[in-house]
């Protein structure tokens, strides 16, 4: 028996979906058909662009949500509400204003009835053992961002618990102090001076997926499903540089930019077709700096995305946001770890401001479906001009209130610099200046 509960996993996640209502009433799938296991011993990543489950997936392990189909286990029971022995890391530090750093990191075992005195000697050993001893009556506002992401370090872990939930912990501070936290805990964990038996960290940074994790489940998005598992077999510490964890980062790359198979052929390689397709709002000033750069000698029209992401000091998703609008408007493709300009691509990094407006405005007509409705209705009125509302409430029929307006402000901006039409921001309301 001992043995058999001794192989029990401390979650066991199976065929597990999730999704939401939409303002239309239908529904949005975020989760489909996921498979996961976490084991005593090991620091599991989860690892994907935003939106693509991975923070939901979290959420239903730590019971703050019901999966709408599968199973959830935490050692072989069905999870009903927050588990026994799991603590949860936020991106957003969570930490009350007006409570010291020890009455912050007190508050779980409070909430346990632990004695005061067991509460407080508990909590000063977990503020110790994280690096903040001697800040202990510190209000956080008097921490840096660093610093408070420790606090919440210390909350989770004074509890003593099976497994560390992490929701992007590191996103919200600089490079060096996260640099610096990743670092200290994995030297923690190394140690077993951390008296937790497993993590599960949610990223969308590869390196530092690399970085930390024994094993990594890349996830697809639209709905996110697990792409790939993969094990990361270097010991620790681990190098950057050292040339395994380089073709480490460079497979996760590929992986995560390997074309679909394509429906047809006017749609090959793109992220969605119609009207009600999602835009990231990525600036046009970037897309031309990126065109440039990607033109220039060093990479000739071809560039390899982890030199590119380092060499521009640019996060993964926002390259991958940047690489796909570029797909998208057809002057570049996206595939297997490498950005290629295409001759339009390449054409525009050489011409002046407005045959660049000219070429970009063309592109955005002829390949982003709502740009091209959004012409045609203010071509076809008298008055030349249309509310933003009437394109927002048709976006709502295929996707969130949120991706919605990301979608409207990337119109918006990419129309203008193209001269397209203009946007009264106090008014809501899309005109042509010059109408023909």
């Amino acid at each position: 028996m001992l043995e058999q509960v001794a192989k029990t996993p401390l979650i066991d996640i199976r065929n597990v979906s999730r999704s939401f209502k939409k303002g239309s009433g239908s529904d949005v799938v975020v989760l489909d058909d996921v498979d996961l296991t976490i084991k005593e011993g090991e620091i599991v990543g989860l690892l994907g662009r935003s939106g693509s489950g991975k923070s939901t997936l979290l959420r239903i392990i730590a019971g703050l949500i019901s999966p709408s189909g599968g199973d959830a286990k935490c050692r072989g029971e069905a999870i009903q509400g927050p588990p026994i022995g799991i603590s949860m890391v936020f991106q957003s530090f969570a930490l009350f204003p007006w409570l010291t750093v020890l009455q912050n990191v007190e508050l779980g075992l409070e909430a346990q009835n632990v004695e005061r005195a067991e509460r407080r000697k508990l909590a000063l050993a977990a503020i110790d053992l994280i690096g903040l001893d001697g800040f202990e009556n510190a209000y956080p506002k008097e921490l840096s961002g660093g610093m408070r992401q420790r606090v919440g370090f210390a909350r989770a872990l004074v509890v003593h618990p099976d497994l560390l939930l992490m929701d992007e912990p590191f996103s919200a501070l600089d490079v060096l102090t996260a640099e610096t936290l990743r670092t200290d805990m994995i030297d923690l964990w190394m140690e077993g001076r951390l008296p937790i038996k497993s993590v599960l960290i949610v990223t969308h940074n590869i390196e530092e997926a690399v970085l930390m994790c024994d094993r990594i489940l890349v996830f697809s998005s639209n709905p996110g499903r697990v792409a790939r598992e993969l094990k990361v077999d270097l010991q620790h510490p681990r190098n950057r540089l050292d040339p395994a964890f380089r073709q480490s980062v460079e497979t996760i790359y590929a992986l995560m930019t390997k074309r679909p198979e394509p429906q047809a052929p006017s749609t090959e390689g793109i992220p969605g077709t119609g009207v009600g397709m999602f835009l990231h709002s990525v600036s046009t000033n970037l897309m031309a700096g990126l065109m440039e750069a990607i033109a220039g000698p060093h990479y000739n029209g071809r560039a390899d995305l982890p030199e590119l992401a380092t060499s521009l000091q640019l996060e993964a998703d926002e390259l991958f946001h940047l690489g796909e609008t570029l797909q998208l408007l057809r002057f570049a493709t996206l595939s297997e770890g490498d950005l290629v300009l295409t001759d339009a691509g390449k054409r525009f990094a050489t011409l002046e401001t407005d045959a660049r407006k000219k070429l970009f405005a063309e592109h955005l007509i002829a390949y982003v479906p709502l740009i091209g409705l959004i012409r045609r209705v203010l071509d076809e009125r008298p008055s030349h001009a249309a509310p933003a509302a009437r394109f927002r409430n048709e976006l709502e029929d295929h996707m969130s209130e949120s991706y919605a307006e990301e979608t409207l402000a990337a119109v918006i901006g990419w129309s203008r610099y193209a001269e397209l039409f203009a946007y009264d921001e106090q008014s809501e309301t899309f005109s042509l200046e010059n109408p023909q």
